[in-house]
């Protein structure tokens, strides 16, 4: 079967789609632009609930080696462009479109994968062309083509492939994904408040119209606890799944998303728009495929 651990995989799919639904009504109903404040948030919750965790026993996390944490901070680096880029783009796009995007990240990890490793299939070649076709012909066909939402999306995806071929290329093996997890939020909390003022999110935001509405607080509070128990189910699923069982959860969370997420907010799109849509979850499929085959 492709999807095994049922419990865990509804689990990771549920936690997917509430905080990419938070996240996009914080940043395009509410409209919080301030990814330096709200990215800075999301990091601080997860930080701050992993830290207790691990004090309480709940959660194993092992930084004994400071030149291996010293080591992890270029993906921290990228992991700071991941949020801040994601969180502009989604603001912008419509969430399929964004899903979309974020899948031609693996244009870069399988051109590395193909031109330094010599390692990559012949049908994750098709799967890469499909997410690459979409991806360029999206904008094209948009009818509700915004050019900035594109340009971080496009910074989004090169961040996740670079942030993907680094964590192939990393030697040092101690580290675990929840020692990774806890440098990338520690760093990202530093790094975005410090330069929360010089980009001028600090005091824009005291203008924001929502800032003392319930709404506003509560949408915020479920954006970094849902952000938190989906990167906990995204490591358990990963550890206790095979690559290609992961890979096909995480498509099924990404389809229940977009084909939920018209219904809650504001998408028009025609034909080609679907086409593009619909290539893209077919790359996806094979990538599936190519994962539990190993083909």
């Amino acid at each position: 079967m492709y999807l095994k651990r049922p419990a865990g995989g509804l689990a990771f799919c549920l936690f997917y789609l509430a905080s990419c639904f938070t996240n996009k009504y914080v940043l395009s109903v509410l409209q919080f632009t301030y990814p330096t404040l709200f990215q800075g948030w999301q990091t601080l919750v997860g930080g701050l609930l992993l830290h207790v965790s691990w004090k309480l026993g709940w959660v194993e996390i092992n930084l004994c080696s400071r030149s291996e944490i010293l080591s992890w901070l270029p993906a921290s680096v990228l992991f700071v462009g991941i949020i801040y880029a994601g969180s502009r783009a989604l603001s912008r796009l419509p969430i399929p479109v964004f899903l979309t995007v974020h899948n031609a990240s693996e244009v870069i990890t399988c051109g590395f994968q193909k031109f330094v490793q010599k390692e990559t299939s012949h049908l994750k070649v098709c799967s890469v062309l499909c997410f690459l076709i979409a991806a360029v012909c999206l904008p094209l066909c948009d009818t509700q083509f915004d050019p900035n939402g594109y340009f971080w999306a496009l910074i989004h995806l090169i961040c996740v492939g670079a942030y993907k071929v680094f964590h192939k290329l990393w030697k040092p093996n101690s580290l675990s994904d929840l020692d990774q997890q806890y440098i990338n939020y520690v760093f990202s909390v530093v790094l975005l408040a410090s330069a929360s003022h010089p980009a001028g999110d600090l005091f824009s935001a005291l203008d924001f119209p929502f800032l003392y509405f319930y709404r506003f607080h509560s949408s915020c509070c479920a954006s970094g606890l849902l952000g938190f128990f989906l990167m906990l189910h995204t490591v358990k699923l990963k550890s206790s799944t095979t690559s290609g069982q992961y890979a096909a959860w995480s498509f099924l969370a990404k389809v229940i998303t977009a084909s939920l997420s018209p219904f809650f907010f504001v998408m028009t799109a025609n034909v080609l728009t679907i086409s593009c849509l619909v290539t893209s979850g077919v790359g996806e499929a094979l990538l599936v495929y190519t994962e539990r085959t190993g083909t």
